[in-house]
């Protein structure tokens, strides 16, 4: 990379002007110290000191003057990319927004959902139980990010259809940015599972494969997918070499993902919970589910997903423009200085 491309200039007609800078040596006679007179100049010893400082007042001449047109020009650093040795992974969280997150893991609507509590929340039922199934999530999620430094997370939210939240970043306050935006507004009763993972998948379309990749699906229910979709999920996640973890917010009410012993297997299927996780598990791609029926269980979850996914990665950052006009506008602060105090120092007459 030449220099040229660190360096950039909002106005570089200012540019023309730098050869004023040599101003303070190509005058003859300009002298930067006012010379005294003396009688005799053969009978005045040779003073190199007093060469040096009237050389290197001139050069802080010429370079206030150079600094001055550079900060006129306004110059900049570009912005670039630089890559990083670490241990992680690419992780794409997905957070179901649908109505029946914002209710508490016990069935009951939490006061913090914004609607008028039902279901026989009483008294007896803790902040820990009164808390939304989403928010339970949002907590332990932001924990999860907060230490994991190391791995680029993107995020989406979905219910009838998913809206991209962030794209994949490892700026730690943008991340939890993004989870927080999660809590906003209310869910609604559609969800469409399906096109929820093809549109996690897709944002690992035109990115270098770099190292472990995971699809975290925070759900808590399942869906029928139609042969189509399951066609394109399963084409997708190999394709982009994606691990899919499933953490299922499983309420007391709610089913499970495994077959009760001696139940009818293929009647199983018409629970969307049992038939999207023999789905999963059809797939030849690496593939884990998670029940998490309480707090404990949720955290347990993502800490045995924090263990799994911590191999060497390589991530590619990217480093903003920098304005360079404050250190060439101080550059010349600091020449005019130097030229004052010689100014002051400087004697009118022998005594």
């Amino acid at each position: 990379m030449s220099a040229l491309d660190w360096l950039g200039f909002v106005h570089p007609g200012w540019l023309w002007a730098l050869p004023l800078a040599l101003l303070p040596w190509g005058v003859p006679g300009a002298a930067v110290l006012r010379p005294l007179r003396f009688a005799h100049l053969a009978l005045w010893p040779a003073d190199a000191a007093s060469r040096a400082l009237a050389l290197a007042l001139r050069a802080a001449s010429s370079l206030g003057l150079a600094a001055m047109l550079l900060a006129l020009a306004q110059p900049y650093r570009p912005a670039y990319e630089v890559q990083r040795e670490g241990r992680g992974a690419e992780i794409v969280l997905l957070l179901d927004r649908s109505r029946s997150m914002d209710q508490s893991p016990m069935g009951s609507t939490g006061p913090m959902a914004g609607y008028t509590p039902t279901y026989g929340v009483t008294a007896r039922h803790s902040a820990e139980e009164r808390l939304t199934k989403a928010q339970l999530a949002r907590r332990e999620l932001s924990a999860f990010v907060a230490r994991r430094p190391q791995d680029r997370f993107a995020m989406m939210v979905f219910s009838s259809r998913p809206l991209k939240v962030l794209g994949f970043t490892e700026k730690p306050a943008a991340i939890q940015a993004a989870i927080e935006a999660g809590a906003i507004g209310r869910g609604i009763g559609n969800t469409d599972i399906g096109a929820a993972v093809l549109g996690g998948l897709s944002l690992f379309e035109q990115r270098a494969y770099t190292g472990s990749r995971v699809l975290m699906l925070v759900s808590d229910g399942g869906d029928h997918l139609e042969v189509e979709t399951r066609d394109a999920i399963a084409q997708a996640l190999a394709r982009h070499r994606v691990r899919l973890v499933w953490i299922y917010l499983r309420a007391p009410q709610s089913p499970g993902l495994e077959v009760e012993p001696g139940s009818d297997a293929e009647a199983a299927n018409t629970v969307p919970e049992v038939f999207l996780h023999r789905f999963f598990r059809s797939l030849k791609t690496p593939y884990k589910a998670y029940e998490a029926g309480s707090p404990e269980a949720l955290q347990q979850a993502i800490a045995d997903v924090e263990r799994l996914e911590n191999l060497p990665i390589t991530t590619t950052d990217t480093v903003p423009r920098r304005d360079l006009t404050g250190a060439c506008l101080g550059l010349a602060l600091v020449c005019a200085l130097a030229l004052g105090w010689a100014a002051r120092k400087e004697l009118p007459a022998w005594a």
